[in-house]
This record gives C-alpha cells, structure tokens and sequence, in this order.
C-alpha cells in the first residue's frame, strides 16, 4: 500500500513469538486495545499511561484505565510526568522494542523520542477525516454513516503521518458513543496485529477531506435550542454515557440527558413541556423527547419518573 515502508517493520516477516513493543496510552479506549494487544503474539513488554489524577466528587486519586489494565495483565507499568523525559527515553530504551504502539495517549510526544523508534499510532476515524482528540464523537454528531480505525505512522503533525491500514465500520441512526466505540476497539486490536504481522506499506494521507475533531467541551455538552431537533439527537448520542449532554434549567442547574427522540411538534425552543406522559425540550424545528434524563445530584430516570418526581 503505497511507498515509504518503515525501517524498523520492513521485510514483511511475521517474526517468531512476535515483536516486542512498548505501549502508550491513557483511556478506556486505549485499555481495551491494550488488551487485545495482551493477547496476540505482540504482548507489549512495557506500558506507559498518564499519572493518576484526582477524579469525581471526592477528588480522589484515580489511576488511567490503561494503568489498570496493566496492571491486570501483569504488564510492567510506568505513569511519567512526561514521556519525553530522558529518563522515559532510557527506560524504553532498556526493553530494546521493535516498534512503540499509541492509543489515545492524550499527551504530546517530541522529538527525539519522535524519532527513535518506530512509532504506530491507532486513531479511530478514516484518516484524514477527523482528525484530533474526539473522533467516535465527532462523527456521530456530524451525522456521518460510517467511520473506522486508521493505524499510522506518528509524525509531529496532528494525525497527519502515512497510513499503512484501514478498516471501515458503519454507524447505525440508534449507534451511541457506548456501542459505537467497542466495536471500533475491536476493529482495532485486530489492525494493530495485522501491521505487526504483515508490515504493510505506509502511503501519505491526502489532504482533500482533511476535517479536525476537537475536544468535546463544556459547549459542546449544552443542548443548544436554537438548533435543529436532530442535531441536538445526534449530540446526546454522541456523548452518552461517557461525557453526557445536558441542558439548562431556569434555577442554573443542569438536566442530564442520557437518550432522546426527534419529534415534529413541542414547545418553544428552549422551553420544557409535559405532553401527556411524554417530556419534551423545544428545539429550533420541533422537539426532543427526553426519554432518559438525570436530574442534578440524581440518578438516571426515565422521562415519565422525571415528570412525577417534578410535577410543580
């Protein structure tokens, strides 16, 4: 597939008992590619994630999901402060990899790490379309019918090295993030060990079809009104469960909102209505039926339990 194969994956030789690679990455998505990763022939030999952080209410020290999965796997585990430090360079260096693996790392990798090794990157989209840091979500909410897993060789652009392998996966109108992604972490696991397997030939992405998807934002959680009914559907499932779209209430709290249905008729945009058993937000061409909604401090609740629970 194209020219400028890699020095350190040339010859097309599936090695014996596999290569030895070294794994960076931070996420739920990234854990479950280390997983699949963990049981081929390319069990990677070190993984690198993120440090912990505090996280929730409590704000108590959580590890990365990837520090979790290695630590599951048995796999030896490091959570520098930087990647690019010469102490992360000389422990890589220790391990002697073949090839170094990212997944959603989600921190910048320089040079000279950049050009040590050589360094396969798996990005959830069809490269070049959504590029950047939320792709899964990007592509559900620009309505878009299909999108898939793209493995690349990393360069210091933002996804914008040579790809050497793509797989494509519909997107179905009822596909969330929830449903899409796992399916996509599947696609992945499977690529990654076929370009260790195969060592296929990178070829230069075009730039025609070039589109960015940004990090999901504090905007881009609000259900805006003034938009239409299907583009505020598409963001809920776009963000459900892992981030959450959400509206605003009148008090300046915020109404969770895990599912929701496009509806021709309701009330004004921006304004909450009972229709029987139904809640319905106005939008700019109709409404959305909240029909899984998370009141502040609350659980999730149907729309109907909500109406009970809120009547005045």
């Amino acid at each position: 597939m194209g020219s400028g194969r890699p020095a350190s994956l040339s010859g097309g030789a599936q090695p014996v008992g596999g290569r030895r690679i070294v794994f960076l990455g931070t996420s739920e998505f990234a854990a479950a590619v280390l997983e699949a990763l963990a049981g081929s022939p390319h069990s990677p030999v070190l993984a690198l994630t993120r440090p912990d952080r505090p996280a929730g209410r409590g704000r108590r020290l959580s590890s990365p999901p990837v520090a979790d999965t290695a630590r599951a796997l048995q796999i030896p585990l490091e959570q520098p402060d930087s990647v690019n430090d010469p102490e992360v360079r000389q422990s890589i260096a220790a391990v002697d990899p073949d090839a170094v693996v990212v997944c959603a790392f989600g921190a910048l990798i320089k040079e000279p790490l950049l050009s040590d090794y050589e360094i396969l990157n798996l990005h959830p989209s069809l490269l070049p379309r959504w590029r950047g840091a939320a792709p899964i979500e990007r592509a559900i909410m620009a309505g878009d019918t299909e999108t898939g897993v793209s493995i690349m060789r990393l360069t210091a652009g933002l996804d914008s090295g040579p790809v050497c392998l793509t797989a494509s996966e519909p997107i179905s109108p009822e596909d969330t993030y929830g449903t899409l992604a796992p399916r996509l972490q599947v696609i992945g696991g499977e690529l990654l060990a076929q370009v260790l397997n195969e060592c296929p030939e990178f070829v230069e992405q075009e730039e025609a079809g070039v589109t960015y998807a940004e990090k999901v934002g504090p905007e881009d959680r609000l259900l805006d009104p003034a938009r239409t009914a299907v583009e505020l559907e598409r963001v809920v499932r776009a963000l459900h469960p892992h981030i959450g779209a959400r509206l605003a209430r009148e008090d300046g709290s915020f109404l969770g909102v895990h599912s929701a249905l496009v509806v021709s008729d309701g009330p004004l945009p921006g304004a909450l209505a009972l229709d029987g058993g139904r809640l319905l937000y106005g939008t700019a061409d109709g409404a959305l039926e909240l029909t899984s909604v998370q009141p502040p401090g609350g659980r999730p609740m149907d729309g109907a339990a909500y109406i009970r629970g809120h009547a005045g």
